[in-house]
Formats: C-alpha cells, sequence, structure tokens
C-alpha cells in the first residue's frame, strides 16, 4: 500500500487533505481513475484477488502438503511424539482438499481418524469421539472409524453407543480377521459394562434483558442511550449480536474464526480454504464457507442444514486478501456483503450509513489516514468485484460508500475481547489444590483481557463514553451483553468506557487517547472535574517529609487547569466543583490548590499542593526513570524463566528510591510492587509475595475505588497466593472478587473467568 501512497500526486493529495464527505464521489473516482492507469495497481489486485493458478497459493487447499504432513504425523505417532503428530494432523486437515482421496478413502475422513486415534491414546477420550463422527460425516462407510468410535464409547462408559458402532464395524469389516477381532470386542464388553443412563446435561438459560432503553439526543453528546426508570445495580440492560464480525491476525491460530471462543485441541478447518480454523462444526457451518460435497458422499449422513451467517463465503476460494488486509478493511467487506445479500442488489454498494445508522468520522482524520481509507476501499471494491460479485460496479460512488465505513469502523467498531489467564486449565482436578505449588500461584499472578475481534454492534453504538462509566461491557462467545455497575436514577445517561478510566491512566493521557482515537473532547464527569485520581496517580510526593501533598508535573497541571473551562451546554457553572471520589481526601493531597470555597484549580508546576514547597522535577524524574530499569530487568528474567537473583535485590533497593520520590499513591508503585509479587512467586517464596500484592491492592484501591472489576482481578491474584500459603483469610478476598464478579458480568462470571469457579470451589473446601 505504501507504494501506492507515494504514486498520489501532490494536487490529488492536496484535494485529499481537503476533502468532506460531499467531496468523496468526485475523488474517489479521481483515484480510482489513477490507479486503474498503473501496472503496480493490477498487479497487487491480481495478487490479493486472482485465485491461485495451482494449490499452493497461501490460502488454497493443498493435496501433496497435506499427505506430507500426514505421513510426518504418523511416524511421531510411532516414535511417541504425539504433540508434534497432533500438529501435524491437524495442519494436513487444514490443507486436505475435501474430495481428494487416498489409499482409496477420503483423506479428509483418514486425518480425521488418524487424530481420533491419537487423541484417544492421549487420554482425551471426548476430542477422539469428536473427530471420529466427523470422520463418519465424511465418509459413512469407513469400518476403521466405526470401530474407533466404539471403543472410544467404551472408554466414555457409553456401552449402548458403543455396541452399535462395533456391530456396524464388524457388518463392514471385509476380513475374516478383523470380523472375529471386533466379535472378541463385543464379547468382552457385554461382560464387563455396568449400564448407565447418562443424565442429560444441565442448560443454563440464557439471561434476557427486561430493561426498556430509549435513544435520546443530548447538546454535548449527541445520540445515547438512557432508561425512564431505575436500574439497580448489576441488571442486564442489553444483548446483542453483531452485525458484522471478524477475528484479529494475531488470533488466527489460537482463537475459533467464528465465536472467537478459544480453539480446542480438535479444532476444524475451512472445507475450501485453508485459513479459518473453527471449534466446531456447529461453527464451521455458521461461517457460511461453501461446502463442495463430493459425489461419494451424496447419500451420507453428512447434513450441512444449519442456517449459515455467510460472512466467510465471498473469502471462501483460496485468494489471498483476507489474510493479508487490515482486520478493519476485511470486517468492512463483510458489512458491504452482508448488507447487498440482505438487499438482494449486487450491482453498486448501497448507502451504508443509512443500513447502519452509525457516525462517521472522516472530516476529523489527519490527511494520512484520509489517503489511506480511500486506497483500501478501492482495493476492497476490487477484492469484492473478483470474490463476490462481478456484477458489482467499479466507480467512484460505490468506493466512496467504503470509505465512509471504513471512517465508521474506526470509531463504532467494539473490540472483543477474551479473559486470559496462565493458569491450568484442568479445573475438574480434585487434588487441584491439594497439589497447589508456585506455579500454579505464579500462573494466577497474571490475569488480562485480550482483544481477539473486531465487530459492528448497531444499537451498542448509541450507548456513549464516560471515564467513570456506569455499564460494563463484556461478551459470551460473539454476544455483547451490557450490565450495569452501580445504582442509575431514571433518565440518567447509560455510559460505557472506550477504554480508558479514572484510576487506569491520568487524565491527559485519557483525553490524548479518545481524541486520536475517537475524534472528540470527553467531558464526562471524570474529565470536567477534578478528582482525587487524577491528582494522584503519576504526581511526586513533597520534599517535605511530615507532608501528604502532590506534586504534578507541567502537563498534568496544564491538563488541570483546563478542566473549570467546560463548555456552557455542559455546564451552567462559571467554574467547576470538585468531584470527590471519596477514596482519597483531597484535602490531605491538594489542600491549597483550592479556593476557599474549593471550587476552582490553582496549581503551579513543581510546587506540593499542600504545603507549596516546591522539588526539582526534571532531576527526580531521571531518578525515577533510573529506577525503573531494574524492574525492567526483573521482569525479563521471569518472562525468559532465569533466576532473578541480583534482579530481585536491584529492585527491591529501587521499590525503596521509588517511594522516596513517588506520592504514595502514584499507580508506577503499585505496577512495581506487583512485579516483585510475581517474581517471589516464580522463586515460591508466597509470603513476601502476599505482601507485595497487598501493597499494590491498596493503591489501586484508592485510585480506581475498592469495588471496581481491576480490583477484582488483583484479588484473584492474592487469593491464590494466600491458598498456596494455607492462609484462611483468603476466604475473604474470594467473597470480595465473587460479588464483584457477580456485579459485573452476572450469572455467567464463571463462563467469563473459569478460575473464579476454582477459587470458589476451594473457598467452600475451607468453610466445611
Amino acid at each position: 500500500m505504501e507504494k501506492l501512497k507515494c504514486v498520489v500526486p501532490d494536487r490529488l493529495k492536496r484535494r485529499v487533505e481537503e476533502s468532506h464527505v460531499d467531496d468523496l464521489p468526485s475523488l474517489s473516482s479521481s483515484l480510482l481513475q489513477l490507479f486503474l492507469s498503473l501496472p503496480q495497481f493490477h498487479q497487487l489486485i491480481s495478487e490479493l484477488a486472482a485465485e491461485p493458478a495451482t494449490q499452493a497459493g497461501l490460502c488454497g487447499k493443498n493435496e501433496g502438503a497435506a499427505l506430507d504432513l500426514k505421513e510426518k504425523g504418523n511416524q511421531c505417532y510411532s516414535s511417541g511424539d504425539h504433540s508434534q503428530a497432533l500438529r501435524c494432523y491437524s495442519q494436513a486437515l487444514r490443507l486436505a482438499p475435501i474430495d481428494a482421496h487416498h489409499t482409496g478413502k477420503n483423506l479428509v475422513a483418514t486425518l480425521y481418524l488418524n487424530r481420533a486415534s491419537l487423541f484417544h491414546k492421549m487420554g482425551l477420550p471426548m476430542e477422539s469421539l469428536r473427530d471420529c463422527s466427523r470422520a463418519l460425516e465424511i465418509s459413512p462407510s469407513y469400518p476403521k472409524v466405526w470401530y474407533r468410535r466404539g471403543k472410544v464409547n467404551a472408554t466414555l462408559g457409553n456401552y449402548e453407543d458403543s455396541v452399535h458402532d462395533l456391530s456396524v464395524a464388524k457388518d463392514m469389516e471385509p476380513s475374516i480377521g478383523g470380523k472375529k477381532q471386533i466379535e472378541r470386542e463385543l464379547d468382552m464388553l457385554a461382560r464387563h459394562h455396568e449400564k448407565k443412563i447418562p443424565k442429560p446435561a444441565s442448560q443454563k438459560s440464557v439471561e434476557i434483558p427486561e430493561i426498556k432503553l430509549q435513544c435520546v439526543k443530548t447538546p454535548d453528546k449527541g445520540r445515547g442511550m438512557v432508561s425512564q426508570f431505575d436500574i439497580p445495580q448489576a441488571s442486564l440492560i442489553h444483548a446483542e449480536e453483531p452485525y458484522a464480525v471478524v477475528i484479529l491476525k494475531h488470533c488466527r491460530e489460537t482463537h475459533c474464526h467464528y465465536c472467537l471462543n478459544e480453539l480446542p485441541a480438535d479444532t476444524i478447518p475451512c472445507f475450501s480454504c485453508s485459513l479459518p480454523l473453527y471449534c466446531s462444526q456447529h461453527c464451521q457451518v455458521r461461517a457460511g464457507g461453501p461446502i463442495h460435497i463430493p459425489d461419494t458422499m451424496v447419500g451420507s449422513n453428512f447434513k450441512p442444514t444449519l442456517e449459515c451467517i455467510p460472512e466467510h463465503k465471498h473469502e471462501c476460494q483460496g485468494v489471498h486478501w483476507p489474510a493479508i488486509l487490515p482486520s478493519d478493511v476485511v470486517l468492512a467487506g463483510r458489512v458491504v456483503v452482508k448488507t447487498m445479500e440482505q438487499k438482494g442488489q449486487f450491482t453498486d454498494v448501497p448507502n451504508l450509513s443509512e443500513t447502519l445508522g452509525l457516525c462517521e468520522s472522516y472530516s476529523k482524520m489527519s490527511p494520512e489516514s484520509k489517503l489511506e481509507l480511500h486506497i483500501y476501499s478501492i482495493v476492497l471494491l476490487f477484492c469484492l468485484h473478483h470474490s463476490f460479485s462481478s456484477e458489482l460496479s467499479i466507480n467512484g460512488d460505490s468506493a466512496s460508500q467504503i470509505v465512509i465505513l471504513l471512517s465508521q469502523i474506526r470509531v463504532n467498531s467494539i473490540a472483543v475481547v477474551r479473559m486470559k489467564t496462565n493458569t491450568n486449565d484442568s479445573y475438574d482436578q480434585q487434588d487441584w489444590f491439594q497439589n497447589f505449588s508456585f506455579g500454579e500461584a505464579e500462573a494466577a499472578s497474571s490475569v488480562e483481557q485480550v482483544r481477539v475481534g473486531q465487530a459492528l454492534y448497531k444499537a451498542a453504538s448509541l450507548f456513549n463514553h464516560s471515564c467513570l462509566p456506569n455499564i460494563h461491557a463484556y461478551f459470551i462467545s460473539r454476544t455483547l451483553l451490557l450490565r450495569t455497575t452501580e445504582f442509575v436514577s431514571g433518565g440518567c445517561p447509560l455510559e460505557l468506557s472506550y477504554g480508558p478510566q479514572v484510576g487506569q491512566w491520568d487524565c491527559k493521557d485519557r483525553l490524548r487517547f479518545l481524541e486520536e482515537e475517537y475524534f472528540f473532547r470527553c467531558w464526562c464527569r471524570g474529565c470536567s472535574e477534578v478528582n482525587e485520581s487524577d491528582l494522584v496517580i503519576s504526581g511526586f510526593c513533597c520534599v517535605n517529609p511530615n507532608c501528604s501533598g502532590v506534586i504534578l508535573d507541567n502537563l498534568v497541571v496544564n491538563c488541570e487547569k483546563q478542566k473549570p473551562k467546560v463548555p456552557e451546554t455542559i455546564s451552567n457553572e462559571s467554574h467547576l466543583q470538585v468531584h470527590e471520589l471519596k477514596y482519597i481526601d483531597i484535602k490531605k493531597v491538594a489542600n491549597i490548590s483550592l479556593d476557599q470555597t474549593q471550587s476552582s484549580f490553582h496549581v503551579g508546576s513543581g510546587y506540593c499542593l499542600k504545603c507549596g514547597s516546591y522539588c526539582n522535577f526534571a532531576s527526580r524524574s531521571k531518578e525515577v526513570k533510573k529506577a525503573w530499569t531494574d524492574f525492567r530487568r526483573l521482569q525479563d528474567s521471569i518472562a525468559s524463566k532465569d533466576t532473578c537473583g541480583t534482579n530481585l535485590t536491584d529492585a527491591l533497593r529501587s521499590l525503596g528510591l521509588l517511594r522516596s520520590i513517588l506520592h504514595a499513591y502514584n499507580k508506577g508503585i503499585a505496577e512495581a510492587e506487583d512485579i516483585l509479587a510475581k517474581a517471589f512467586c516464580f522463586i515460591g517464596d508466597f509470603e513476601p509475595a502476599r505482601d507485595h500484592c497487598k501493597a499494590s491492592i491498596e493503591i489501586l484501591e484508592k485510585l480506581y475505588g475498592p469495588n471496581h472489576i481491576a480490583i477484582g482481578y488483583e484479588l484473584a491474584k492474592l487469593a491464590s497466593i494466600q491458598l498456596a500459603l494455607g492462609d484462611c483469610t483468603a476466604v475473604y478476598n474470594i467473597n470480595r472478587l465473587s460479588a464483584m464478579f457477580s456485579t459485573y458480568y452476572g450469572p455467567q462470571a464463571g463462563i467469563i473467568f473459569p478460575y473464579l469457579l476454582v477459587l470458589e470451589r476451594e473457598r467452600s473446601r475451607i468453610i466445611q
């Protein structure tokens, strides 16, 4: 794409820089005519959109490579290298054409059979059972698969299913010796079975929001969502499926391309290309990739009858562009295709703003970003013309609609996230906590949210942002759910966080992020009112050892001085009232920064906000930067599994230095304490790990508030360390985090954060 940017003449670049939405059709036509005259553009489209001439394409099937991987997998299986065998079989399944045959058997069915045998050997019977069923759907007259599934069912205690499968295998088996072997298996099964009636799996009822919301217009934020009635804390107010969604590139090998959940060991590839991986046949079919049924499968029990959302169908031809173009551009392609199919017209890109009802941000973008959108819109238009509909018109109007769509995606799309811990996923082992080791405690000390997808939710895009949100967003599969985190009065705006929150970043960083990413100046109460968290989160302590005041740098001072200057549409008062979070006594950190009515902000850089003492902020900043090098080295030691030794000693010394320079509630100290907690967990010294973890949480509670979900994640770490020590006070912290997760995630808390179930189970054991 950089090469195309370079060939755009300056006169066109100036037009792009000065352009507005009304100029887009004409501007897109001019850029389209330019690119059509360039050989390098046609070469690019050929590489992205043309179907590979051979099976060696980036996303195409490749029978030869699949056979090579199959043989390599067989060798690894024979030599006992099961993990490598699994990788080979799974990659072979990804590359094998559905209609390929080898030694008289369908290649895909054989690969599923081989992987099923491997899973059975590895003690994974459910994965083995699923692979056997997949093989039989493709090749129902494959006796070895019936035999394998019968053996697996016997392992699982499914006696009737096992007898049925082994009986079918015996009837199909051509050799007399094979039939006799299966008869012996059946006799043995009859002698040793204990008939069991499996209990039906309990189905959790799906929570349906009962709160009626309405869209209103406000003078400062435009459209927004409210309820006419009071809403209790922890109420589910909204649930929505995405209009379109795409997996992010870095998760393609680890998460299902449809539901975005983590992939199991028995992954399923797309039938027609080698790009997507799915967690189940359900997701495979729902993704809408075309299913080519070979003649040999006619009359089989292969039933791809699930209703499809054809989000992958137009990408599923072995073409390269879905793998190469940025995720937001691929998402735009899915939106265009879905909208055109819904309207039943395939010649022109429809007016997507009318369909989606989303705000656009084109006019506010930088010239470079605008030019990038134009190039990607034209490239995507050509790719869709090749892959989706040859009737699709390639003109300035269609290209301009995609430009607007891309600008809408930039500010309206939502990142789909998953909770990640490094803990052992085998939560059902009864002796898990009896053998609780420093490895589990150290792994539990790492909890993070990982972005796995990008999606458009039409209704959810109407909820505005606040850095002090009163609703929380989370996901079950692709479904977005919104839940209140506090009591919300009727008529009060329902607002979520677009990323930054009070306690996470200081005000200047939040404002910069929102202006750069979403093109608006935030006037929420967290950014328009002086609050304690913003004063101390990056502040330095006073040079007077008896003073608890805070000292700010010049950038923070300038940001805080802007807070009283609120537009009249937002505040009718001439000055700003201090918003007290009540977690920090503001008089202890910023007494003289307020006038006698505690209403306006008066402060200078480098001066203590309580006693007025001055310090050299620049020299102290250099000391802090130097101290942090020791913590970076310690983090590197942990990441590389090296002994901490000297690095741990240096970090402990630097913690003392940080505490002598930074304010007691500075988030940097909390981060340093957390690093030390992880380091002590890593070496198995849990007592100091617990103390440092507690110290970190005490600071974070001041910044976020004691009931914020961020504190819940930290309490999970602390409780894990306490359990490793046999410390019964873990029960108190588990109770606290259970209450927090219930508020933020409701009944789905254990699904979102499975480690919570482990902690609650151990709490019950301690209480008993």
